[in-house]
């Protein structure tokens, strides 16, 4: 009966009802961009001295992954398909043409390769291979892309980032599942001395 009543409020004041939606939606304003974050970020992307601290790791979510979240073995606050890293020392640095990468990994191993208790995150230093930095221009953000290698594996990074400062880092490993990460630019550590400097 109630359920009844319900629906009949509803049919009747249905257009007033959309109404208000689409005026609602049409008064949310847009994310833009302003002249001095498009020109900050031209700046830092040139000058290739900046470092992207992870905040959010987001693992391809299996079963495994799924079991270990159950079970409340991932940090406070995390769920599979994404995790907190933030308290964690996790980035990517880059510095001219060299790269420095200290990631955590969670996701499962697909080809057998022998990790240690010390090295089963994602961490290298030195010039990686197939370095390549695009700018989208319709959407005002960068693309970094490059290949790092270890003894064991390999690594496609494709990382994103925003005149916001946000950023997204993408993994794709040759042994492992893809991992994915968000974080947010801050100054290398060559940066904040200049900077104090000045």
């Amino acid at each position: 009966m109630l359920f009844l009543l319900i629906m009949n409020i509803f049919l009747k004041y249905r257009p007033i009802l959309l109404l208000f939606i689409l005026v609602g939606c049409a008064s949310q304003q847009k994310n833009t961009v302003t002249a001095e974050e498009i020109e900050k970020l031209d700046k830092l992307i040139s000058e290739k001295s900046f470092e992207i601290k992870a905040r959010w790791a987001k693992p391809l979510v299996t079963n495994s992954l799924n079991r270990i979240a159950n079970a409340g073995l991932l940090a406070w606050g995390s769920t599979s398909n994404q995790i907190d890293v933030s308290s964690s020392n996790s980035f990517v640095r880059i510095l001219g043409d060299s790269v420095i990468t200290d990631l955590p990994y969670f996701g499962e191993q697909q080809i057998p390769g022998k990790y240690n208790d010390s090295h089963v995150g994602i961490q290298y230093e030195g010039i990686p291979e197939d370095f390549k930095i695009t700018k989208n221009e319709n959407d005002k953000y960068y693309e970094i892309d490059f290949v790092i290698k270890n003894d064991i594996e390999t690594y496609d990074l494709n990382i994103k980032i925003y005149p916001n400062l946000s950023s997204y880092i993408n993994v794709v490993s040759s042994h492992r599942t893809t991992v994915a990460y968000n974080g947010r630019i801050r100054f290398s550590q060559k940066e904040k001395h200049n900077k104090k400097k000045t």
